[in-house]
């Protein structure tokens, strides 16, 4: 006689008698409805450069991580995915967008890119058709998207960075998408800007993250209800 076998037929007939115990008593049905009404936990995906990738900062210290604790302690059930990358480009972020989307499913998406694109004297339309076809692509995935607007400085000369900071809005506008005008405000405006910086000049310090956050999270929480 194959022993395993008949201790295989024993195992099949105690789950499905176990079962049968469960469903009568109830208590499957009241597991299964505990189940199906936990909410889904959403996903948060921040596309983004040096600005968010916590560029000359410990770690845990920039502004997405700190819209991790923000969200916690708001009791809000999101998880963020930090796709960052320093010296990233629009271009950049367009190529990696789509297997994001795939892998990550999010309910928002945080597109932060655009100033190296200005760094590298790049054409001011590659950099908007970029901006559209992420914003555009995120939206066919279901995602909702929040463009965070950079500023250049005067030294681009005025026509370079008055059509600069239009594109995003021009973009959140095409798309009807949401747009925070200038995500460094309170920092690169300000008469002391320089004591918000980095020694290069271009990365906020740890100090000026919270300030970051707080240009962001208003949209965020509105876009996330």
């Amino acid at each position: 006689m194959d022993f395993s076998l008949q201790q295989n037929d024993l195992n099949r007939r105690h789950f499905i008698a176990l079962a049968a115990v469960l469903a009568s008593s109830g208590i499957y049905h009241r597991v299964a409805a505990a189940a199906a009404a936990q909410p889904e936990r959403t996903t948060l995906l921040v596309l983004g450069d040096s600005l968010s990738a916590e560029y000359g900062l410990k770690r845990g210290t920039g502004w997405v991580a700190l819209l991790e604790q923000k969200l916690q302690a708001e009791k809000i059930k999101a998880e963020v995915v930090n796709a960052s990358i320093s010296g990233d480009t629009s271009s950049g972020g367009r190529a990696r967008l789509p297997a994001l989307l795939a892998q990550h499913q999010p309910k928002l998406v945080v597109i932060e890119l655009g100033s190296n694109d200005a760094l590298r004297g790049l054409p001011l339309d590659m950099t908007r058709d970029n901006l559209l076809a992420m914003t555009r692509l995120a939206q066919q995935h279901g995602a909702k998207v929040l463009l965070l607007g950079m500023q250049v400085p005067p030294n681009y000369g005025r026509d370079y960075t008055q059509r600069f900071a239009r594109m995003y809005v021009e973009v959140a506008k095409t798309t009807r998408s949401a747009l925070v005008p200038f995500f460094l405000k309170g920092i690169a405006d300000v008469p002391d800007s320089m004591a918000w910086f980095q020694a290069d000049r271009i990365h906020p310090r740890e100090e000026a993250h919270p300030r970051l956050l707080a240009n962001v999270w208003p949209a965020i929480k509105k876009e996330l209800q």
